[in-house]
């Protein structure tokens, strides 16, 4: 029997606490007192917007436990939106002073003689995002903003094909889904507007757009996924102000991907890998090529005698210009990576996610001047988002992913290309999902086999860390006797199918140890055992799984990793 759930009802409503929403819920608040400030000083004759409830959801134990980037923000949009931030202490205290292009082979390096314009930082700033929401966040409350932490969306309600708010999961549910004496129903929460902004591969926009693929883009969206890690080195290796981005070791020619190494204040030093989810080799195991790419004789001599303080996993939307779906519905607008805005050339995307979450509150501030939040009105965002800074920088380097399809080189030159004219340059090509892409195991037998199993590197836990040791520094922790997250929806195949045509790559593209192949304990065959409580809730599974049956949905909400330093 459904349980009596609690209704609230608001104007509008974010989900998610991330740069995207908290701009534009900043930015919405800021355009409603300006309008009201005008109609009491009798500049402008309108009705007024009084008595409007704007809440923000977050699944996270608090704002920015679950934010991960690898981050050099662009302050161009922070300047929009708090002109004075400068003067509001904010958490930017180191600028890129110095950038760097080196391209690895397994020894060497050499550096690249230009920095093409996309990875010229100079001026920005090496932020720790998880810092930047907070201190964003900060003074919501004085702006009539409220945050909801621990609030994971787990279902968008619906009238009519229209979005009408969202259903946040139950709490207190054991692992059979039986109720707990601390059971609590989740709410339906009520929205004239419903504004998703739940990060990369959101599992509300997942639905939506399962509902109305009338509404995909051109392209499907293809992902990439960031494996960070965060530490503190001696002051004589200080990276201090220096953004180096790195080609080619540990990856090879036919994946895309690269590594970075920022220097932020104090001696901390952001260094991560990002793998294109669009790879071929089923075997091919992200977190194993970060730890080879520490392994690097020139990242190893960096990293010696210092000590990791953080760990964390993301993907990011790198299909660009041609993967953006409509972002907008009946009662709904979908902002940040959620819609895809990500600059994979420059490996920046917080400023457009920030861009696209004041767009939209605009868009919002039109609707309820209207008193119509139909699609009719709500499409005017995608206007916006078409005459803003979101459409010149995307559409500049809109081919670019497509052209490392033919190998890392051609990739390069086509992206070379892609900048000087301004996204002139070629025409687009519909790119497969990385699902789909998989060869099978035959290709790799034959010496190609012990390069990509785990097992056959031994890691230290003083420079390579395996994957449950990493995910300590995540701070990560779910409550255990919950249903489980990662819902399988034909079991079956992992041991019959996907065993012997792919060999389990789950094990493999999972930067946290959740899918592990076992011994069985009477037969001696192999099964497959699932460790949802190690989840850092990246995604990766719900994106690269060959037959499709995984599902992530949120666990229990607090549950996930706390990113401190991310």
């Amino acid at each position: 029997m459904e349980p009596e759930r609690d209704v609230l009802e608001v104007d509008v409503l974010f989900v998610g606490a991330g740069p995207a929403n908290l701009a534009g819920a900043i930015h919405l608040s800021t355009l409603i007192k300006e309008h009201n400030e005008k109609i009491e000083k009798g500049v402008l004759q309108e009705e007024a917007i009084n008595e409007l409830s704007i809440v923000i959801l977050e699944k996270g134990k608090e704002i920015g436990s679950h934010t991960i980037s690898g981050c050099i923000l662009d302050p161009c949009t922070l300047k929009k939106l708090i002109p004075d931030y400068e003067e509001k202490t904010p958490p930017l205290k180191q600028r890129v002073g110095k950038d760097a292009i080196h391209f690895l082979t397994e020894k060497g390096k050499s550096s690249l003689p230009f920095i093409p314009g996309p990875l010229k930082n100079k001026g920005h700033y090496i932020v720790s995002l998880g810092k930047f929401v907070r201190w964003l966040a900060k003074d919501l409350e004085e702006l009539g903003i409220d945050i909801l932490c621990e609030f994971p969306g787990t279902e968008l309600l619906y009238e009519d094909n229209r979005v009408i708010g969202v259903r946040t999961g139950d709490k207190g549910l054991d692992k059979d889904g039986n109720q707990k004496n601390n059971y609590e129903p989740g709410a339906d929460i009520l929205a004239s507007i419903t504004v998703l902004g739940e990060g990369s591969r959101g599992n509300l926009t997942k639905t939506y757009f399962q509902k109305f693929p009338n509404k995909k883009s051109l392209n499907p969206q293809v992902y990439a996924v960031g494996i960070k890690e965060v530490w503190k080195i001696p002051p004589s290796k200080n990276l201090t102000g220096q953004a180096i981005h790195t080609l080619g070791y540990p990856l090879d020619k036919s994946t895309y991907g690269g590594g970075f190494l920022y220097g932020m204040e104090d001696n901390h030093l952001a260094i991560g890998l990002v793998v294109g989810l669009d790879y071929k080799n089923p075997l091919l195991d992200p977190h194993l090529e970060f730890q080879r790419f520490k392994s690097h004789p020139d990242i190893a001599g960096i990293l010696d005698g210092g000590e990791i303080i953080s760990y964390g996993a993301k993907t990011l939307p790198e299909g660009g210009y041609y993967s953006i779906s409509k972002p907008y519905g009946d009662g709904v607008l979908i902002v940040g990576d959620s819609a895809g805005f990500l600059d994979s050339f420059s490996l920046k995307g917080v400023h457009l996610a920030m861009e696209s979450g004041m767009l939209a509150a605009e868009t919002i501030f039109e609707s309820l001047k209207k008193k119509d939040s139909s699609e009719n009105t709500l499409k005017g965002f995608e206007t916006r988002v078409k005459e803003s800074p979101i459409e010149k920088e995307l559409y500049r380097v809109r081919n670019l992913h497509q052209g490392f399809e033919k190998g890392l080189f051609p990739g390069l030159l086509n992206g070379m290309f892609q900048y000087l004219t301004k996204g002139k340059w070629g025409k687009p090509k519909e790119m497969e999902e990385g699902h789909k892409r998989m060869e099978t195991l035959k290709d790799y037998y034959g010496g190609h086999l012990d390069k990509y199993q785990s097992g056959k590197m031994k890691f230290d836990n003083k420079l390579t860390f395996d994957k449950e040791s990493d995910v300590y520094y995540s701070g990560t922790s779910h409550e255990e006797d919950q249903p489980c997250h990662l819902k399988l929806s034909k079991p079956d195949i992992c041991m019959k199918e996907c065993a012997i045509v792919y060999g389990n790559p789950c094990q493999h593209f999972c930067p946290a140890n959740v899918y592990e192949i076992v011994e069985k304990e009477n037969d001696g065959g192999k099964e497959l055992k699932l460790n949802p409580a190690n989840c850092v809730h990246c995604k990766t599974c719900d994106i690269m799984d060959p037959y499709e049956i995984i599902d992530w949905v949120p666990p229990e909400g607090g549950g996930g990793p706390l990113y401190k330093e991310q």
